[in-house]
């Protein structure tokens, strides 16, 4: 018999943290993320989601063992065709009875708030973290990424999940030959005085807050499920962002003054908090800044891409692509850069990734079920 409990005193939310940690705990790819940078998800006074949306958290014990684990939630930030709720920070032994019987509960709690559907595993929050089940590329994750074991893809489709788009990670070698049509970009766009890059400084975020906000709001924001971006709070993040800001890999380019597109990429944080086994106390914060000066991170991971519209398929990304690597080459360590998941409803976004002769490594899948299962499933529409 499983036993239900929700996450409530101080031993619960230890427990939540714990239990993936025993579970994996023979598995030399998984890299447990920081205990506070969880918590802080579920934390009404820090996570904006509470503000529109409700989540709660619960174990699963048979025979007084953890078997399971599991966050469920709605938002009205969240909107679908049919109301969606979600689920996410799922975690189970290999037992598909076990696994029915959490997805059963989920089900259950949405539908008493009015869901018709469940997406998972995804996170009470932004798509840039925790997002995603990992079906292919069973390799170290990249920070805030999800990890898990390959059975839990037939956990899900054996219930009846149905994949509503596959996130694609693309890497390249830095050193590796850049594609013709960008050099040919970048030879045909420096003859224009107009057009300049420059690096994210450290000393003037707030004007690449600015720039950053404007070129993202003109490309992005008016795609499928966007939203428009506020100075403010970008202005916050990068604040935020600041000690991991590494100057020579994050680029913008100007026309004249006004931004026109931008490139941001960010050291691969996992590569430092794989030996801080969760903790972020005192000593932890002290060895991490004894591991970024003396233990070589060589990868970087790719944010946000983006060029307004009036700038697209005029060569920019090359320029921009070219100009940032030239540097990068000669002023850092990295290796490798791999992009942050791109899903397969957005072809534009794909074939900048296929131009730069990368190859995917890692696969992960958003998966949705449907509570009346005579409905017609649809995966995601595509982003023209």
């Amino acid at each position: 018999m499983i036993i239900v409990e929700e996450v409530q005193d101080k031993y619960q939310r230890k427990e939540f943290l714990e239990f993936p940690a025993r579970l994996y705990q023979h598995d030399k790819n998984y890299i447990r993320p920081l205990d506070q940078h969880i918590e802080d998800i579920f934390d009404p006074e820090k996570n904006k989601f509470f503000r529109e949306g409700e989540c709660k958290r619960f174990l699963f014990k048979k025979n007084n063992k953890t078997v399971g684990k599991v966050a469920v939630f709605i938002s009205s930030c969240y909107q679908q065709e049919q109301p969606t709720g979600g689920i996410g920070f799922f975690d189970c032994i290999h037992d598909q009875e076990t696994a029915n019987f959490i997805f059963d509960h989920c089900k259950n709690w949405l539908q008493k708030k009015g869901m018709e559907a469940m997406d998972g595993p995804i996170n009470f929050g932004e798509r840039d973290k925790f997002w995603g089940l990992l079906i292919e590329g069973f390799i170290e994750p990249l920070f805030a990424m999800n990890y898990n074991f390959p059975y839990y893809k037939e956990l899900f489709e054996s219930y009846g999940f149905q994949i509503y788009f596959e996130q694609l990670c693309f890497t390249r070698p830095i050193f590796a030959e850049v594609s013709r049509v960008f050099t040919i970009a970048y030879e045909r766009n420096k003859r224009n005085p107009a057009i300049s890059a420059l690096p994210m400084k450290k000393n003037n975020l707030e004007k690449f807050a600015r720039d950053f906000t404007e070129v993202y709001n003109k490309a992005w924001a008016s795609h499928g499920e966007g939203k428009y971006l506020e100075e403010n709070k970008v202005l916050k993040m990068f604040k935020t962002m600041k000690p991991i800001i590494n100057e020579h890999i994050s680029w913008f380019v100007y026309e004249n003054e006004k931004p026109i597109a931008m490139w941001i990429n960010l050291p691969d944080l996992n590569q430092w908090f794989k030996y801080l086994n969760g903790k972020f106390g005192i000593f932890e914060k002290f060895k991490l800044l004894w591991l970024k000066r003396f233990k070589k991170n060589n990868k970087m991971v790719g944010l946000v891409f983006g060029v307004i519209p009036e700038w697209q398929k005029k060569g920019i990304d090359g320029y921009m692509i070219w100009e940032g690597t030239q540097h990068l080459r000669k002023h850092t360590d990295f290796t490798i850069t791999e992009l942050q998941w791109i899903g397969d409803f957005n072809p534009k976004m794909i074939k900048i990734a296929e131009t730069l002769d990368t190859k995917v490594t890692r696969k992960l899948a958003t998966y949705r079920y449907l509570f009346d299962r005579n409905k017609p499933f649809e995966r995601h529409p595509p982003v023209l």
